[in-house]
């Protein structure tokens, strides 16, 4: 017994990533419908600076894309890489430190960005402290994943982990680029570059942000997750293994379409326009060979709404990796960009693709580290699954209108030359997507409620010593 205990996997640590997963994506995603609503009724910014849209917005991207998703992949990925490496983590200290780091940068960010403290950087508006802990809290995570691997007892590396890497690594290099800055009082700083080279440093890291954060790492997840559920082997493992190169060759390049018609040179906007066309080709790789996975068993979504969660995530991945090349296109930005419909692009990926991927492989993963056989409640993933869906197809549609709108309001031009409407007149009309979009929103959210309270029900009388043992013991054959 004592042997079997030594050599278990280490599920605290991915239990302690589950856990937060859920509690930041309630606090992040409710903070969205709060900045949403404010756009609805501006009384909500309460009169107060910490309270406004301007300072509560960087939180909530910080809060969903960091919080939610970071803990969501560090739960996944420190999950998958024992199970398919049959391998124990290297350090239980190691990932105690990065659990705790990573909650710690978490917290500072949730105290500085309401008090205005930020580098203005999208996506990147943490101040230097901070960023210098979230490098070492990095090297951290990185040392312990592929300290893992470099232990593991197969000699085949699973792809998904292949991904995970690629995600880890990419990150790093992205952080560090984009952040060296030079620092003139204990929370302020200013960025080393200048001019149209900053914004081209800070949009080199912020679509591959989304790149590698918001999509080879969670490629990782689905590929592991969606053919563990379905009870498929995944459909082409080849073809994986050209998505994967595919897309970490070509993603990287994509940045400038964020650019179009700046003081950016016009052959780098080009450029940016052209890889992100030929992006469309490995993102559809992908979704369709996460798809194909369910080939002979399809009849399972009657049945499984965890499996739901995974196909139409795999869906808005596809729309979305449609929609993004096709706005890259310069004649498309010149209507779209600066409208409500980028906002409306980066949900259908956010919602549609990284939270229900997310969701879906957490209800897939909980049960299994807190040892027990499923989750507490299947209907209420059922409703869930509603509640997500149409919280997400309101949310997209409702800015997809009002960006329309709003593109073609700011074009429309008089005989003379002058401007046909003022900009209050074009709020006005984006008014009622206003609404429709916190509806939307709200909905998502109260799915997320839903789920805390079905985690809490499963792990409240779980036995999670036993989880380890079990899936040591049986590894061999279900990894």
């Amino acid at each position: 017994m004592n042997t079997t205990i030594s050599t278990a996997y280490n599920y605290k640590v991915v239990r302690q990533f589950a856990i937060m997963t859920v509690i930041w994506g309630i606090v992040g995603m409710g903070i969205g419908v709060l900045i949403a609503s404010q756009l609805v009724w501006p009384d909500l910014n309460f009169g107060l600076p910490w309270t406004s849209f301007g300072r509560l917005r960087p939180l909530h991207t910080n809060a969903v894309v960091f919080a939610f998703g970071g803990c969501a992949l560090m739960a996944t990925s420190l999950y998958v890489v024992q199970r398919t490496s049959q391998a124990r983590l290297i350090s239980d200290t190691l990932a105690s430190i990065v659990f705790w780091g990573w909650q710690a940068v978490i917290v500072l960010a949730a105290i500085t960005l309401p008090l205005g403290l930020t580098s203005s950087k999208e996506y990147a508006e943490l101040e230097w402290p901070i960023d210098i802990l979230i490098t070492l809290v990095w090297v951290c995570y990185a040392v312990l994943f592929f300290g893992t691997i470099m232990k593991r007892k197969m000699k085949h590396i699973y792809v998904g982990n292949w991904f995970f890497g690629g995600f880890i690594l990419t990150v790093a290099l992205l952080h560090i680029v984009n952040n060296l800055e030079l620092p003139v009082s204990a929370f302020k700083s200013y960025s080393l570059y200048a001019g149209a080279t900053d914004a081209m440093i800070q949009w080199w890291y912020g679509h591959n942000a989304v790149g590698f954060f918001l999509t080879a790492g969670f490629l990782g997840m689905m590929y592991y997750f969606v053919p563990k559920q379905a009870g498929r082997p995944i459909y082409s493992y080849r073809l994986s293994i050209v998505h994967f190169w595919a897309l970490i060759t070509v993603y990287i390049w994509a940045g400038p379409h964020h650019l179009h018609y700046t003081a950016l040179p016009d052959w780098a906007q080009s450029l940016g326009m052209a890889m992100s066309l030929i992006l469309l080709a490995p993102s559809w790789g992908g979704m369709i060979n996460g798809m194909m996975t369910l080939s002979g068993a399809w009849h399972k979504l009657r049945s499984d709404p965890i499996l739901r969660f995974m196909v139409v995530s795999l869906a808005f991945y596809g729309m979305s990796t449609f929609e993004g090349p096709m706005m890259a296109i310069k004649t498309v930005n010149a209507l779209s960009h600066y409208t409500d419909w980028t906002i409306g692009h980066v949900h259908a990926g956010a919602l549609g693709w990284v939270a229900m991927i997310s969701i879906g492989s957490l209800y897939h993963l909980i049960p299994k580290v807190y040892g027990r056989e499923q989750m507490y409640s299947v209907a209420l993933i059922n409703t869930h699954f509603w509640l997500a869906t149409i919280g997400t197809v309101l949310y997209i549609a409702s800015l997809w209108v009002n960006g329309i709108t709003q593109g073609l309001m700011w074009r429309a031009v008089n005989e003379d030359g002058t401007l046909t409407y003022s900009f209050v007149e074009a709020l006005q009309a984006s008014h009622p997507g206003f609404l429709v979009r916190t509806i939307g929103g709200a909905f998502f959210f109260a799915g997320m409620l839903l789920m805390a309270y079905n985690a809490w029900r499963t792990v409240r009388d779980a036995v999670p010593a036993e989880s380890e043992a079990a899936a040591q013991m049986t590894a061999g054959a279900h990894v």
